[in-house]
């Protein structure tokens, strides 16, 4: 048996950025990874380790050479490698000549399509020391890097200048060069606490080397726990506890080897400002951990993760808070300035803003959402007064010095400003609400006139953007038209809003008269959003054939399609399900095979059958029933319905010729048919159910 053990691989480099750290980590694991898998090696998994100066892979178990592989060489085919007599013709020679064979030696291969000549052969696999090099160059090129940089008199490129490489196989160095660095066993410990290098006897000692003497965590998952705990300790410690954002906390682990907490103070007359604007300026300027007391407020500390464990760490937590002190008084004077001017000042400075050159301003932009929420007001149930006026002042707050120098500030000072100006609650809450949902996860806006408003604002950019033939391709969506689209349609599912998708874009566009926009914009945008609704249910878990069979019926609001999709799930699983699927299917077949479509009269004195008399009976009885149920919306008890006739119609199919020579009866029969087909259609096709 070959040997196995682990491979180690660590480039050393200058700090590398914090935002992009976990993704590069990430994107160079899964590189290696590949390389070696397409290499036909196989080995337990792949730790990958980061750090602000490095990025490390360790593989697990991997053996020291590739696996003996068979390799199959198909040649010409039989039927012309022998010519009548049997002797081999030239195509055939030549193939055994390059093969270093005689044709006699050679093999077939049946196929589908045929006999061939074919010749294998095993070859051995080559060293794991001779492919590593390469293979580790061909995943840090594949790194998500925009912007390569060279240094020195090097050629080589990467994101930052790297400085050393570590590639050992158990305990022995791999030889070789990769981004000109020639590769060896020595690390780096920490920059101050360290400031050496460190001999790694062989590659399973990564971790606790570095730990110990090196004071660096190498393991990007266990440093950013570390951080975590250190924050809510300190916070603890306060009588409080940290506001932990995920991506901060991501950030902060990017740029720290030897996290060690420090608790700060700032002056508690700053606490009178908006506690987002605190929190902005704390975690965008300075990468503070904010925190809040027992009863949510914000106190006046703030938790910072030094790089270093100092032996003065008073005058690290005096240096922060010297700096922190003019961020905040800079967030006190825009905010101060800002509330000098009313919000529905700033409308004329819109105007002067552009949204999209052929689209016109953030002002026109800001007109036709008012407009339109004209349209929807009654729809999302809001006032239809505040709803236009919010829609007025949505944007107002992009003027305002606050809000430019933190743009994740928009919407919410906007609340804030509207509440000063004396607006009215619906329409102050409404602006803090008009950006949700801001991303994956984030809540829809609470209120009628703040989903009123994001409705508007959403609908307005599909109809817009893809009007003018920037429609999302790919990777590239600019305008966020993916996330506008997913936006509309929660708000439209979770605040159960009934409208009608073909409508609201139809009133959309109507804001955009004057503007040359594509003649089919509605289709496209309404074909891009029902994608974009089908994704959103089969991610969450909806079978496909229950989404195939509601969609055929083209439910054109997505809360009717939502409540259609719960009742045909339900359905689904009744016993009754998929013979009723089957049988439907069958009646379609058959109704498709007609010229004409069947009658709708039933005549009583022409059910010969006992089988087709019951049937009808039942659909009869059932038929008012159901009728109410759809009216009411009550699609679960609607299916539940249906279900009940899963006998007389098994009954039916096993008894009854429908296409009998008597026209009279035929007729009857396929009428009697059409009515069952219209009932089981009329929520979902349910023949669709039960498909692959």
């Amino acid at each position: 048996m070959s040997r196995r053990d682990a491979l180690l691989i660590e480039l050393g480099t200058e700090e590398l950025p914090p935002k992009a750290l976990p993704a590069l980590s990430e994107a160079f694991a899964v590189g290696l990874e590949k390389q070696l898998r397409g290499a036909g090696f196989e080995f337990d998994g792949v730790e990958r380790f980061a750090t602000p100066r490095r990025l490390a892979v360790r593989v697990l178990n991997l053996p020291a050479e590739q696996p003996e592989r068979l390799e199959t060489r198909r040649g010409p085919a039989v039927s012309a490698a022998f010519d009548a007599s049997g002797a081999p013709t030239k195509a055939a020679q030549g193939f055994a000549r390059s093969c270093g064979v005689a044709v006699e030696a050679l093999g077939r291969l049946e196929t589908a399509e045929g006999a061939w000549l074919a010749f294998e052969q095993r070859i051995a696999g080559r060293q794991l020391f001779d492919l590593v090099p390469d293979m580790v160059e061909t995943a840090l090129a594949g790194l998500p890097i925009p912007k390569r940089m060279r240094w020195g008199d090097k050629t080589a490129e990467f994101v930052r200048p790297a400085h050393w490489l570590v590639m050992l196989y158990g305990d022995e160095v791999v030889p070789g060069t990769v981004l000109g660095l020639g590769a060896g066993r020595a690390t780096r410990g920490h920059r101050f606490m360290h400031g050496g290098t460190l001999e790694l006897a062989n590659a399973r000692e990564y971790e606790a080397r570095l730990a110990e003497p090196g004071h660096v965590i190498v393991s990007f998952a266990e440093r950013r726990a570390r951080v975590r705990a250190l924050v809510e300790e300190t916070a603890a410690a306060e009588g409080g506890h940290a506001l932990l954002d995920e991506a901060l906390l991501d950030e902060v682990t990017a740029l720290v080897e030897w996290p060690v907490p420090i608790c700060g103070a700032f002056d508690a007359h700053f606490l009178e400002l908006p506690g987002e604007v605190l929190i902005a300026t704390m975690q965008g300027h300075q990468k503070y951990f904010p925190v809040a007391g027992d009863d949510g407020r914000l106190r006046n500390r703030f938790i910072t993760l030094a790089n270093v464990a100092s032996a003065t760490p008073a005058a690290i937590r005096a240096g922060n808070e010297r700096v922190v002190r003019p961020r905040l008084s800079d967030a006190n004077f825009f905010y101060t300035a800002d509330r000098a001017r009313r919000l529905d000042s700033r409308l004329p400075g819109l105007d002067a803003m552009l949204y999209e050159k052929r689209l016109g301003s953030l002002g026109d932009k800001t007109r036709r959402v008012e407009q339109l929420c004209g349209t929807l007001a009654a729809a999302c149930g809001a006032d239809l007064e505040a709803a236009t006026r919010a829609a007025m002042l949505s944007r107002c707050d992009l003027l305002s010095d606050l809000v430019g120098e933190f743009p994740e500030l928009q919407g919410t000072m906007g609340r804030y400003y509207a509440a000063a100006d004396g607006e009215s609650a619906a329409v102050s809450d409404a602006l803090g609400e008009f950006y949700q949902p801001r991303f994956s996860g984030d809540a829809i806006p609470a209120s009628p006139v703040g989903r009123c408003i994001a409705l508007a604002d959403k609908l307005d950019s599909l109809v817009g953007i893809f009007g003018i033939g920037s429609a999302p391709t790919g990777d590239r969506d600019p305008f966020a038209l993916r996330r506008a689209a997913i936006g509309t349609l929660r708000i439209l599912i979770e605040a159960d809003i009934d409208l009608d998708l073909r409508v609201a874009l139809a009133a959309a566009l109507e804001g955009y008269a004057g503007v040359k926009l594509a003649p089919d914009t509605t289709e496209q945008v309404y074909a891009f959003v029902r994608e974009r609704l089908r994704g959103f249910y089969l991610e969450r878990g909806t079978p496909n054939d229950v989404c195939a069979a509601v969609f055929a019926n083209d439910p054109a609001a997505p809360a009717e399609v939502a409540r259609r999709l719960a009742a045909v799930t339900r359905f689904r699983e009744l016993p009754a399900a998929q013979a009723l699927a089957a049988a439907n299917k069958r009646i379609a077949n058959i109704l498709k095979k007609l010229d004409t479509p069947p009658g709708t009269d039933i005549d009583d004195a022409l059910l010969a059958d006992t089988a087709e008399r019951e049937l009808a009976t039942r659909y009869a009885a059932l038929a008012p029933q159901a009728e109410q149920l759809f009216a009411t919306r009550e699609y679960t008890r609607y299916m539940e319905l249906l279900a009940t006739l899963r006998d007389p119609v098994d009954a039916f199919f096993d008894g009854v010729m429908v296409m009998c020579e008597d026209p009279r009866l035929r007729a009857n029969r396929l009428a009697l048919l059409g009515r069952l087909h219209a009932l089981f259609t009329r929520v979902a096709d349910i023949a669709r159910l039960h498909e692959p």
